[in-house]
């Protein structure tokens, strides 16, 4: 009896060992969708001009682009009026944008952002009016309207203070536009499924079709390029959503990306990636450090006269001399070693051991870069 109980939790250890193992496979492996795009499955950028009405005084005022619109407004309902008898105080100009996921159907409603381009201070309390919503083929796509969520506020004194919390010349309507067209997409009416890499690697590709072809077949997905995989589909349509469903879900680890090294301009952030490598190289590095410090010297002047009583010493006006210091620090040049198959850890570990700020960091990788001991590209944003 003790032997099969021995044998059985043997078993259940084994059991779990495997599955451990099968989980950690997987945890390094990605799936399709987050891979990955489906050539013509695509959102599109929907702009349109619109009025925003019912603003409690923080509209554009006597701006004549928003009296125009105004009075073009007006006069749809039959009504005659000229734009200098508007006011535009309660009213503001407003470009609406939205993006347009695909597959939307008419009747479907969409999520607007609603932005001033005149002289309104907030569009607090605003609704917008029907405003037709363009592609980038001038067609109309969708109708926005409705009431804004403004998350600003801004409020001014009579002497001039103000405080401006957050943008409040930015506003959002949920579902704030009803789709009345839908946009062609050729997913249904294709032979293949064209997958694209958001990251092009030639490897990354190869891994791809073979992990497609493992579940489907062979020869199913070939590889056009470093970006795109051919995936042959379903001639039934029906079945092609199926499809892409099973699809999207095969897991692939991604090939192992080019080693490069990051550079922020404008923020000094450095990224180096994990397969950067350096040959063997010595490196001297020191830091120059020149303070000056600026200060007044004031010296009190004296006049002296003589007269009958004796000599008399009656003080004048007193001179101000600049006193400057310069001093100038050096550091002793620390020089670090680079060993043959060092690594990141390392790499860094060197540079921040002699206290190298993200500016020396550059300059260092620049230089090893120059002097061919950097395997790697330098990318600067």
């Amino acid at each position: 009896m003790i032997f099969k109980i021995m044998k059985r939790l043997c078993q259940v250890f084994v059991t779990l060992g495997l599955f451990v193992s099968l989980l950690g496979q997987h945890a390094l492996a990605d799936r399709l969708k987050d891979m990955t795009s489906i050539a013509g499955v695509r959102s599109n950028q929907l702009v349109g001009y619109g009025v925003v009405v019912g603003l409690a005084g923080t509209g554009d005022g006597s701006s004549g682009l928003t009296l125009q619109s105004l009075q073009s407004m007006v006069s749809q309902f039959g009504l005659v009026t000229d734009a200098s008898n508007l006011n535009a105080k309660n009213v503001a100009s407003v470009m609406v944008t939205a993006e347009m996921p695909a597959f939307m159907k008419p009747g479907q409603r969409l999520d607007i952002t609603v932005s001033t381009i005149s002289g309104a201070k907030s569009l607090r309390g605003g609704t917008l009016l029907m405003t037709p919503m363009l592609g980038a083929d001038g067609e109309t796509y969708a109708i926005a309207q409705g009431n804004l969520v403004v998350g600003g506020l801004g409020v001014a004194g009579n002497d001039g203070s103000s405080v401006i919390v957050n943008i409040p010349t930015v506003g959002r309507i949920p579902r704030g536009a009803s789709i009345e067209k839908m946009v062609d997409t050729p997913f249904q009416s294709t032979e293949n499924v064209l997958l694209n890499l958001h990251q092009s690697d030639f490897s990354t590709a190869m891994r791809v079709a073979d992990a497609v072809n493992e579940v489907f077949g062979p020869e199913v997905a070939v590889p056009l390029d470093a970006s795109t995989i051919k995936v042959r589909a379903p001639v039934d349509p029906a079945q092609k959503v199926s499809f892409v469903s099973l699809l999207e879900n095969i897991e692939v680890d991604p090939a192992r990306p080019a080693a490069k090294v990051i550079v922020n301009s404008r923020t000094g952030t450095i990224v180096i990636g994990g397969d950067v490598r350096v040959t063997p190289s010595v490196v001297t590095h020191g830091s120059l450090t020149v303070r000056i410090n600026e200060d007044k010297q004031v010296t009190q002047a004296n006049n002296i006269a003589q007269n009958d009583q004796g000599v008399v010493i009656a003080p004048g006006e007193a001179q101000v001399n600049d006193d400057t210091e310069i001093i100038i620090e050096q550091e002793p040049a620390r020089a670090f070693i680079f060993d043959p198959g060092v690594e990141l850890s390392d790499v860094v570990d060197a540079i921040n051991g002699v206290g190298a700020s993200p500016a020396d960091m550059v300059a260092i990788l620049e230089a090893l870069r120059e002097a061919g001991s950097l395997r790697a590209e330098i990318i600067v944003i």
